[in-house]
């Protein structure tokens, strides 16, 4: 099963400002009981989002500059909380398709990468810099660069941390783990078939 090599994401960015974001602001829990991850894009960052009534709050993801922004960018440990799945799958089904920060908590990286969505992080420097940036032009596009490990915005590069296992994942297409066993069904069976406690 061929899957995209994620090898860029360009587009506007769109800055959710602060330190530990845990996955409970990204998606309440109340929104964890659907079968399926369809249509949970609308329910991302919700209760920051709207009041009780459904009303708008000021946010910038309701913000008419940030509509149909692909790239996120936040603060230090994002992500952190429960390792709910849904909280990435929301994040990817609202449009993103890359996350800037700090850092991120691990079972939240982890379940971003296999689903595609590349989660980077430069120095605490560089991400003031690309933040500020992202702030002062909404309607510019900046470059998640993820085979060249930056982030391009503003005519400048800044160099971005992702971990070997995920970049490769990334940019050779095998960052499902359970499209690269599937793609293995074959040498899956052989292997079955010579094991005596199988047959």
């Amino acid at each position: 099963m061929a899957l995209a090599k994620i090898t860029q994401v360009t587009g506007r960015a769109v800055v959710v400002p602060g330190d530990d974001i845990d996955t409970d602001r990204i998606i309440p829990a109340r929104y964890l009981k659907c079968i399926t991850f369809d249509g949970l894009g609308e329910f991302a960052f919700y209760d920051e989002r709207k009041n009780e009534d459904g009303t708008e709050k000021p946010h910038p993801l309701n913000a008419p500059e940030h509509q149909g922004a692909t790239v996120l960018v936040s603060g230090f440990n994002f992500g952190c909380g429960s390792s709910r799945e849904h909280a990435p799958q929301s994040l990817y089904r609202a449009g993103f398709r890359a996350v800037i920060a700090g850092s991120f908590a691990e079972i939240f990286f982890g379940n971003s990468t296999t689903i595609g969505l590349p989660c980077v992080c430069p120095s605490k420097e560089d991400l003031a810099k690309i933040t500020a940036w992202a702030e002062e032009n909404p309607a510019e596009e900046m470059t998640v660069d993820v085979a060249g490990r930056m982030v391009v915005c503003g005519g400048k590069e800044y160099p971005v941390a992702l971990p070997e296992s995920a970049w490769e994942g990334l940019v050779e297409g095998r960052w499902d783990a359970i499209a690269d066993l599937l793609e293995g069904e074959a040498g899956v069976a052989a292997t079955m078939g010579k094991l005596p406690y199988v047959r």
